[in-house]
């Protein structure tokens, strides 16, 4: 698995660098000491795995995510435990306190090993016109995926906002819905947020170079990366 360290203090980066190398799965591709320096090593050398500080000079590692396109894991390694919800919150793999001890690092490592006796899940794509049986909410009901606004990661489920208002808690992982739904018209414009594009009613710029999108139905806003704008420009020729 390639690793890039992000961390403005070359010593924490250099402590973390020398303990991954009692890990041989784990080959560290690169070092960052900042957010710009770090999107050119990702862009560079396409990590699986990203570990980050929190506090650095100019933007933090919140910001970073925000701003790349990023499917693999990211472990935080921070002094600050105030940030450990919010880590959490974007799916986070691990939150670290500095000083790092080899036995703690173990045992995030170890959340990176797959079952053995698990086998890949292999999910049939929907079409557009599909409906599919789900629990939402307390309730087991059809679910048209056209109907489908909104997703927004809510820890291991998803949390749907449909076009008639409706909102509930639904089982399913954002890895499972980026899987099957039609690429034409759902779009992953957030590590937590998927929408469905024939439903944006505005793109609008917003503060620190990120944009809101405003959907068409519905009272929620997303706000999504530079990057996640011209992922969506794109799809729109």
């Amino acid at each position: 698995m390639r690793a890039l360290v992000v961390d403005d203090e070359r010593l924490a980066r250099k402590d973390l660098t020398s303990m991954l190398a009692d890990f041989p799965e784990i080959a560290v591709v690169g070092e960052a000491q900042d957010v710009p320096s770090a999107i050119k090593a990702i862009e560079a050398h396409h990590p699986d795995l990203i570990f980050l500080d929190i506090q650095m000079p100019g933007q933090t590692g919140f910001d970073l995510v925000e701003q790349i396109d990023f499917s693999g894991k990211i472990i935080f390694v921070t002094a600050f435990d105030e940030f450990a919800l919010r880590a959490f919150e974007i799916n986070a793999l691990d939150y670290l306190m500095k000083p790092v001890s080899p036995d703690r690092l173990k045992k995030a490592l170890t959340r990176l090993q797959p079952d053995e006796e698990s086998k890949p899940t292999e999910y049939p794509p929907l079409q557009y016109e599909d409906r599919i049986f789900t629990t939402m909410g307390n309730k087991v009901q059809f679910l048209k995926v056209n109907s489908i606004v909104l997703i927004q990661a809510e820890g291991d489920y998803t949390y749907i906002t449909c076009n008639n208002g409706q909102k509930g808690l639904v089982t399913k992982a954002m890895k499972e819905w980026e899987e099957r739904l039609p690429e034409k018209q759902f779009c992953r414009v957030h590590r937590n947020a998927i929408i469905n594009t024939d439903y944006i009613e505005d793109i609008e710029k917003w503060f620190n170079y990120s944009y809101r999108v405003l959907l068409k139905g519905i009272k929620e806003e997303v706000i999504i990366s530079r990057r996640y704008a011209k992922k969506l420009k794109d799809m729109f020729g």
